[in-house]
């Protein structure tokens, strides 16, 4: 081997690449399409949150906080929990504060999956999860959503296929990935669904991690149901939220895990050489920020508007619109578009969508480890009335 050779060595995540949102964007930027791919917000967010995380660089909250988080934001995130879902968390021994709810995902896989260990994951799953799962060493196992399709063959909605995870469900099973309300498909957990959850790993050693990062978007007066408002799952689960979701700040990556005094101890171990902690005056401003619950009780009304205002745009077009409860995205089907594009594979026509009229958005396919393909694409409608509003005059034009 040549000396200045850079020695080979295996890879931890070989079938790993570039993601599909990385592409899409880079591919809007090129193209100058309005990017309704990737799942951000293209409006400010509220300068009083800015002024609070000023006041605290300015009052020189810079240095290194507690490893799990400042006492002030633990506090505010066990009242939020307790008031909305009527469950109490410890603040020293029950929440942790995250770099993120992606990093709090990965920590809680590595902190309690070993090798061999098995993974159930719901698909179309958020990317993170397998990739994660595989740094453990644990073994995914992937159960789909069932596709329910209307008497023209269109997708119409999504259904957890309780039969496939109950058979799923065994010895081995270590956790149980659930992610409600749902990324990308928009759908969201009901306390029935809570409740079948509950029987079905009642007498097993399996841990839930719920995936909550949208919990504040739900619509049509919709309740969310945190597993924190179902004592017995509480009693085995991670729960995972982000203020960057929350506060239009997806660039600051704060989030929180929340999690029995056992599982955060585990948790703990892992998150401290993981990121050791989070972001100092950011810590500082929401937690001054979240003080006020109208912030978070506000956001329903704030992009059920939105979601009205596109989907009345996408009606105008030759889309099938899905239903969307929940989360900040709208799914449609192309399939009946009628036009020689509609018969390619949805990254292909994400492509020709981004390159050609000049909207981007997410093939649902790339939430799958096997490319499954239905005809559905995915757009963020987290932006502003005037993006969206010339996406839909281009998207009309199909």
């Amino acid at each position: 081997m040549n000396s200045l050779e850079t020695p080979s060595f295996p890879s931890r995540l070989p079938k790993v690449g570039t993601t599909i949102f990385t592409v899409m964007s880079a591919l809007a930027a090129e193209h100058k399409a309005i990017n309704l791919g990737q799942g951000f917000p293209d409006f400010p967010c509220d300068r009083k949150l800015i002024a609070e995380v000023n006041e605290a660089m300015l009052a020189d909250r810079n240095q290194y906080p507690p490893m799990i988080g400042i006492a002030e934001l633990r506090n505010g995130i066990c009242q939020k929990i307790q008031n909305l879902y009527g469950h109490h968390y410890d603040v020293d021994t029950e929440i942790t504060i995250t770099a993120g709810g992606t990093q709090g995902i990965l920590t809680a896989i590595l902190a309690c999956v070993s090798p061999g260990d098995e993974v159930i994951i719901i698909e179309p799953a958020y990317d993170s999860y397998r990739p994660s799962i595989e740094l453990a060493g644990g073994k995914t196992i992937a159960i789909s959503l069932q596709v329910i399709r209307d008497e023209r063959g269109q997708v119409a909605s999504y259904e957890i296929p309780w039969d496939q995870l109950a058979k799923a469900i065994h010895s081995k099973t270590r956790l149980i990935i659930i992610n409600t309300p749902h990324n990308p498909t928009g759908m969201i957990w009901s306390k029935n669904d809570l409740d079948c959850l509950a029987n079905l790993v009642r007498n097993t050693s399996a841990l839930i991690l719920s995936d909550e990062v949208y919990e504040h978007m739900v619509y049509d007066e919709v309740q969310h149901y945190s597993v924190a408002s179902h004592p017995e799952l509480a009693a085995r689960s991670f729960l995972i939220s982000s203020f960057g979701k929350t506060y239009h700040v997806t660039g600051w990556k704060v989030g929180y895990v929340a999690a029995p005094t056992a599982l955060t101890k585990e948790f703990r171990k892992v998150h401290q050489f993981n990121v050791f902690t989070v972001n100092t005056p950011m810590q500082y401003g929401i937690a001054t920020y979240l003080a006020d619950a109208i912030h978070y009780l506000s956001l329903p009304a704030f992009y059920q508007a939105k979601r009205d205002f596109f989907r009345a745009g996408l009606g105008k077009t030759k889309f099938k619109l899905l239903p969307t409860p929940g989360t900040y995205f709208q799914c449609v089907d192309y399939s009946a578009l009628g036009i020689p594009q509609a018969k390619f594979n949805e990254a292909d026509f994400c492509k020709w969508l981004t390159t050609e009229i000049g909207v981007a958005a997410i093939p649902v396919s790339a939430f799958y480890e096997q490319a499954t393909e239905s005809g559905v694409i995915r757009f963020c409608f987290a932006k502003q009335d005037q993006t969206l509003t010339s996406a839909l005059q281009r998207l009309e034009k199909i």
